[in-house]
């Protein structure tokens, strides 16, 4: 397996100013608020959005990336991690990345308060771009990921949830923030409305894998390797793909989820049915789908070693462990 360090070579020095400049962006002016920020911005995080959107600068510019792409790629993970801190308030997760999390470091009002801020902050930056459809673009994600976590909320402990709505919710939470700044990111570079097409679908694509897989994991990862308790999606009466395609099989999976684990074991009867169907490999069948359809996408820009790593970033997202 590639490691994400390998992976990301190309734009390795790219992120290392991305990290430190995020907490510049964020100021010192609100003490609590940066203190969070340091907080989130040093948990370790893969860099994965910012990596993509660096990824195409470096793939569809010449001769080099600009000082746009490089505050794109700042938006993108401003605008990730906003999201990640008013999910977990939502949630009331304890953990993420295996570090506490904001609001259970600083309290709700102050995670609450950081989230709006940084999405406030990445608005700002995003309108100082001076580019209207990259403004759209970005705008639309943050409509996007409200809309994700409102269509979540409303179908907890749904038996009655269709594939298809389990994919357009992923679309919402993971995947629009990723294609519609690689988008973006081609946008920049003057790109071809064709190739811009292209990396929004590559960054569609790359999205539900990621998702898929992240969804796997919370069954079939370590709570040490996760940093959060696995099986915590089910817990919470989200049903990602891998419950929904057991379902089809184990009609008593569905007693157990509609009276919301009630009863003592019921839970871990739950987990057992759906290790017991084939909803595990059909998981990985439809984020192997996904991952492919993303390499064919991205295979038409021009060779580079940018190019290389977006598509090798489709395995490392198949095979990752956490």
């Amino acid at each position: 397996m590639t490691s994400v360090t390998s992976l990301f070579a190309p734009v390795d020095a790219d992120l290392c100013q991305l990290t430190d400049n995020l907490k510049q962006l964020v100021g010192a002016r609100h003490p609590i608020l940066y203190a969070a920020a340091e907080h989130l911005f040093g948990a370790g995080g893969k860099r994965l959005r910012p990596a993509i959107v660096l990824l195409i600068s470096r793939a569809t510019s010449i001769p080099d990336i600009t000082p746009r792409h490089r505050r794109l790629a700042e938006i993108t993970e401003m605008i990730h991690t906003a999201s990640l801190v008013h999910d977990d308030v939502v949630d009331e997760a304890e953990l993420r990345r295996g570090v506490p999390t904001v609001h259970s470091s600083f309290g709700n009002r102050v995670a609450v308060l950081a989230g709006d801020f940084l999405f406030a902050q990445s608005s700002w930056y995003l309108a100082n771009l001076d580019n209207l459809e990259v403004v759209k673009l970005l705008s639309q994600v943050i409509m996007d990921l409200a809309e994700g976590e409102i269509q979540q909320g409303l179908n907890r402990f749904d038996t009655g949830t269709s594939l298809e709505a389990y994919l357009d919710k992923s679309y919402y939470k993971t995947a629009s923030l990723i294609a519609n700044s690689a988008k973006a990111a081609g946008v920049l570079s003057d790109a071809s409305s064709e190739t811009c097409h292209h990396l929004y679908s590559y960054g569609r694509h790359i999205g539900l894998a990621f998702q898929i897989v992240d969804d796997l994991l919370d069954f079939t990862g370590s709570a040490d390797a996760l940093g959060k308790p696995a099986g915590s999606d089910l817990r919470s009466g989200n049903l990602t793909a891998p419950a929904l395609y057991a379902l089809e099989e184990k009609p008593y999976l569905e007693v157990l989820i509609e009276r919301e684990f009630a009863q003592e074991g019921d839970l871990e009867q739950a987990l057992a049915l759906i290790e017991d169907s084939r909803g595990l490999e059909r998981s990985r069948e439809l984020a192997n789908h996904h991952a492919q359809l993303a390499v064919q996408h991205i295979s038409i820009l021009p060779t580079s070693e940018s190019r290389q790593a977006l598509i090798q970033l489709a395995d490392y997202v198949l095979s990752r462990s956490h």
